[in-house]
């Protein structure tokens, strides 16, 4: 059996990378840009105004000034401030040529028609400087960013639309297990419902990822043998729930190997999902996930959605927050690393929450997160720093 470490290491060195495309930039949120962004032009592309107020020179504050002209945002001002003088200018307007200030409208008070003077104390130059975000040639964004609502914002700001990035690995999802029966279905003696499936679909399609969901299969070898080969035909990584454990319906290692594919390590020293997967051949993967609710979610989390970010070239960022418990907390078996699941407190303390084994998926409903605790530890003390993964 090997450690969570050792399997990422393994997995990691199997990753062949995905093909580039080029799609609107409005459809690359979440996607993984493969191409560094540059501004194509200064940001602010000219002076302008920071606030709705005037515009003049700085030894003229105090003096009654005329109103030479208003300046809306989106047009170009069509007189040179002279001493004496003021523009009437709006927020995002391009400020005038020999105006060094704005002061504040509401810094204002007309003194006659067309004239205002400044009744303020002192205030800033109120002006957004040509360039001072970004020049020309700038580094906007670097490949590898995972693209999100500000990214695209900035995409827009430099007229980027058209980003390369790396296309996303479709995910075929398979439930093994004769007891199994679709959601919709009143389950008869003997019988679950499906909620890896759905669990699985759901928690690579909220990063992305495009899912070929294939539902059920039972506990028939020709039946499970064709189902993965329609995946691993239709998907690039084929991940499965059940069937990959030591029970003698337990046949999916089997079929693995008879499909062509390298079975790298079928356990890992972790609770829950100990009896984990993981095989590959050339460009396409599957990965076998314990049959029990918590086990194949924790470990999509943990494992999965790793290895599956790396096929785009991405790393994805280990979140960790670091607060203290706030109770003590003691566990009989510790022969293996184990995530379990917290909440926490209005004191932004650390809670466990109730929690019954790998088959409690409820248990996850009311979670923050999950910590996880190392081999051969035993207690956990009120008050002592641990590190919580949300979820």
């Amino acid at each position: 059996m090997i450690t969570l470490d050792q399997a990422f290491e393994i997995a990691y060195s199997k990753v062949r990378v995905t093909d580039l495309e080029t799609i609107d930039f409005m459809q690359s949120i979440g996607r993984i840009l493969a191409e560094d962004v540059f501004a194509d032009a200064d940001m602010p592309p000219f002076n302008k105004s920071a606030m709705d107020g005037y515009a003049c020179r700085s030894n003229d504050l105090g003096l009654e000034l005329s109103v030479v002209e208003v300046i809306p945002a989106g047009y170009s001002p069509t007189q040179k401030i002279q001493a004496g003088q003021c523009s009437k200018i709006m927020t995002g307007a391009q400020v005038p040529e020999g105006a060094d200030t704005v002061f504040m409208v509401e810094h204002s008070v007309e003194t006659a028609s067309g004239k205002v003077r400044f009744n303020g104390s002192a205030t800033n130059s109120n002006i957004c400087r040509k360039g001072e975000d970004l020049k020309k040639g700038d580094l906007v964004l670097s490949a590898g960013t995972c693209l999100k609502p500000q990214h695209i914002a900035m995409l827009a700001a430099v007229g980027f639309t058209s980003p390369k990035v790396y296309v996303n690995p479709r995910i075929g999802i398979i439930s093994t297990g004769s007891e199994l029966v679709n959601p919709e279905i009143k389950p008869g003696i003997s019988q679950i419902r499906n909620s890896n499936g759905p669990q699985l679909a759901s928690q690579a399609s909220v990063h992305g990822f495009p899912v070929n969901y294939y539902g059920i299969v039972p506990d028939d070898k020709q039946l499970t043998t064709e189902l993965i080969q329609k995946s691993v035909e239709e998907s690039d990584v084929t991940v499965l729930s059940g069937g990959v454990s030591v029970g003698d319906f337990d046949f999916v290692p089997e079929i693995i190997r008879e499909l062509g594919f390298e079975i790298h390590f079928n356990k890992i020293s972790i609770k829950p999902g100990q009896h984990t997967t993981f095989a590959s051949k050339g460009n396409k993967y599957i990965i076998g996930l314990p049959g029990n609710p918590v086990s194949s979610f924790i470990q999509f989390e943990v494992f999965v959605l790793p290895f599956l970010q790396r096929l785009t070239n991405y790393i994805l960022p280990e979140i960790r927050l670091l607060l203290p418990m706030a109770h003590d907390f003691i566990r009989k078996k510790t022969d293996r690393e184990e995530c379990l699941p917290v909440l926490l407190t209005r004191e932004n303390e650390v809670r466990m929450v109730e929690y019954h084994g790998s088959a409690h998926i409820h248990a996850y409903n009311y979670a923050f997160g999950y910590i996880s605790v190392e081999a051969g530890k035993t207690e956990i003390k009120k008050g002592e720093q641990v590190y919580v993964r949300p979820l």
